[in-house]
């Protein structure tokens, strides 16, 4: 029997990358946790470890279709969040984006659990003010090949924020931007990834464009710290929240910090820049420092280290 202090979580998506780790914090925490996967891009190396807990449940299940558990609360990552991923099954991206919150908001209705939404900030698209406030509405292109993940997760929030007004539902909508870490699949297509793997493998490294448009990145740990104050944070506390890292670098200068910590004598070539690709892409964090006491403690130089280890060790480059 669970104790009162002690909650059962839901976790969708729980095997990818930040699932993972949203689980290891979880049960870090004390709590129960049940991880659902379907297992399209996430790895069940990236839970192995967990299955000898006896707080650790994993359930393979797509949440297009209606899940009946019990649970307290609810953190809805499941979606492929890289473009080589979300654009391989661009009408199925955009199910488990709208009929996935569906499902998902309908179970945390008949059970009156807490919900928390991992949105993205795509839903700014290409962005015309920067850095990205909360209030910014996006310059989304609705019709693109980047359109199934970018709207499918814009209406995703509208779903969330009808279920709050409609129902009274307690609702939490993060808004993650560029996050990196152990665990990234190596054939994701992220920017990081792609350059550790090329940079390792002894590879040129591909910039798109020039290489002068800009992302912040997050390591993945400061990503969950700020998920798990978000879903700790007040009813009235619904979002959307911005969570990422405020210091922005050109994708230059990340394909040269990889090059450092790699030590890799790989060379830079450019190549014609995919359409829709945002130019900027940085968050104002104003709110989830005022509001979570949230501000990100891992900067890039010393995140690489540990997320190049990883590829070196456990994908053998």
């Amino acid at each position: 029997m669970r104790t009162a202090s002690k909650k059962r979580v839901l976790v969708t998506g729980g095997a990818g990358f930040i699932g993972s780790h949203l689980c290891e914090r979880l049960l870090a925490n004390g709590q129960e946790v049940l991880c659902v996967d379907n297992f399209f891009t996430g790895s069940r190396d990236n839970i192995s470890h967990l299955l000898g807990n006896p707080h650790f449940e994993v359930l393979r299940h797509d949440i297009t279709f209606p899940l009946y558990v019990e649970v307290d609360e609810i953190y809805n990552l499941a979606c492929p969040a890289s473009p080589v991923h979300y654009q391989f099954d661009p009408v199925q991206t955009t199910k488990v984006c709208v009929h996935g919150a569906i499902n998902m908001l309908g179970l945390a209705k008949r059970i009156k659990a807490k919900i928390l939404q991992a949105s993205t900030s795509e839903v700014y698209g290409d962005p015309e003010e920067h850095p990205q406030t909360e209030s910014y509405w996006g310059r989304v292109n609705p019709i693109g090949p980047r359109s199934c993940y970018d709207e499918g997760k814009r209406c995703a929030e509208t779903l969330f924020f009808d279920y709050y007004r409609q129902h009274n539902l307690r609702i939490k909508v993060a808004r993650i931007f560029n996050t990196y870490g152990p665990k990234m699949q190596p054939d994701d297509g992220r920017v990081v990834s792609n350059f550790i793997v090329q940079a390792l493998q002894g590879e040129p490294i591909t910039l798109f464009g020039n290489g002068e448009q800009t992302r912040a990145f997050c390591y993945v740990d400061d990503l969950v710290e700020g998920l798990i104050r978000l879903m700790a944070s007040p009813d009235s506390v619904t979002g959307p929240i911005n969570l990422g890292n405020p210091n922005e670098f050109t994708i230059r200068q990340l394909a040269e910090s990889v090059l450092t910590v790699t030590g890799s004598s790989s060379t830079i070539v450019l190549r014609p820049l995919p359409q829709d690709d945002p130019r900027q892409r940085c968050p104002d964090i104003t709110q989830a420092q005022k509001v979570l006491e949230w501000v990100p403690k891992i900067q890039l130089a010393r995140g690489l280290v540990p997320t190049v280890e990883y590829f070196r060790k456990t994908r053998g480059l």
